[in-house]
């Protein structure tokens, strides 16, 4: 049975699609959504085009709030930014919620989207198995 992952951010425009991404592309028997707490309503330019590069996005990634995820069930709730930690409303149906931060690359050239994504894989992909035992 797949794990559900919530990544949750403040924009949901870099880092938590992102994240998204790389969960989905990258961990068999893990699904990822993500959401913000204050919604950018689009994805970054730099995000989406490193996602393509990558050979990892899809159409279907898009920023929301979190209104359109709440009531999912999700076996974890990841926050990847200081204010979504610090905000982070509750989950009536997650398991476990971790926190692990990421510097935002919004507003940076796009080798601090690469080294996002690199910290990402590196750092928050490890987690989530560990966490989930998958």
């Amino acid at each position: 049975m797949e794990k559900k992952v919530l990544i949750l951010c403040t924009g949901n425009s870099c880092r938590s699609i992102v994240a998204e991404a790389l969960i989905n592309a990258k961990l068999d028997g893990v699904v990822a959504d993500s959401s913000g707490v204050k919604a950018s309503g689009k994805v970054n330019p730099n995000a989406k085009k490193l996602l393509e590069e990558k050979g990892i996005w899809k159409d279907e990634y898009h920023s929301k709030t979190i209104d359109k995820v709440i009531d999912n069930a999700y076996d974890l709730v990841v926050t990847v930014c200081d204010n979504a930690h610090e905000t982070c409303p509750m989950f009536p149906k997650a398991v476990k919620v971790i926190h692990i931060s990421f510097e935002d690359p919004d507003g940076k050239g796009f080798d601090a989207f690469i080294d996002t994504y690199n910290e990402i894989e590196e750092k928050l992909l490890p987690k989530v198995k560990e966490t989930l035992g998958v």
